[in-house]
């Protein structure tokens, strides 16, 4: 699907709690609808073996960081174990005036900081939802990627996410992968639809009454 130039684009916040399948899922959009890119975060931290400036991340000193942070440029921020990450307002402002369409990965505190920004219309958010807490236990085991005290951290904090559910626009319940895909798709499609984000509409229904009126002169005459 090409960009929306007509409308201003839409930023897609995604969130849950680890192992719900909110990943898979900002994959299967993405590969649905190509013009769907993620937004590259700011980070303080040192690049890792292969990741490239403006892929992975924008990586910043501190000071740059703050700099940004300062100055308004940043749309949320956070501090995780001593670097920050934050989202860089310029991109997602030039994806949106051009109509392309920006996918976030954030928890609910960078959720609330983005809707309470300056792009906070824009906004659509949607959080994912495991079926239950044994099949997302289920699904952090499965992963065989970490040890039994990560995983009930992990845990822990998920309670900790969920509790925030009701902030969000949407909520996704991820019993079968393909279901809430096409749920997802269908957020979007409605959302992209709204009358307030098509602003060709307007002219569009005066040229209907304009219509009317040469119907009713006609007649007239």
């Amino acid at each position: 699907m090409a960009p929306h130039p007509s409308r201003r684009g839409l930023l897609i916040i995604l969130s849950s709690p680890s192992g719900a399948g909110k990943s898979t899922l900002a994959r299967r959009l993405m590969a649905w609808d190509p013009s769907l890119k993620f937004s590259v975060s700011a980070t303080t931290r040192a690049p890792r073996p292969g990741e490239s400036e403006g892929v992975e991340y924008y990586f910043k000193s501190k000071d740059e960081f703050a700099a940004l942070v300062a100055s308004g440029g940043m749309l949320e921020h956070a501090e995780v174990f001593g670097n920050f990450y934050g989202t860089p307002k310029g991109p997602v402002e030039a994806a949106s005036a051009e109509g392309r369409d920006t996918l976030f990965d954030i928890d609910w505190q960078g959720g609330q900081q983005v809707r309470n920004s300056s792009l906070g219309r824009d906004v659509v958010s949607i959080f994912i939802l495991p079926p239950s807490i044994a099949d997302l236990e289920a699904r952090l085991r499965t992963r065989a990627q970490d040890s039994d005290a990560v995983i009930a951290g992990r845990m822990a904090k998920s309670r900790d996410e969920i509790s925030h559910w009701a902030e969000y626009d949407y909520v996704v319940v991820n019993h079968d992968l393909d279901q809430a895909e096409e749920e997802l798709r269908t957020i979007l499609r409605a959302e992209r639809m709204r009358r307030d984000r098509q602003p060709g509409l307007s002219d569009f229904v005066r040229a209907l009454n304009a219509e009317f009126e040469t119907r009713s002169t006609g007649a007239v005459s």
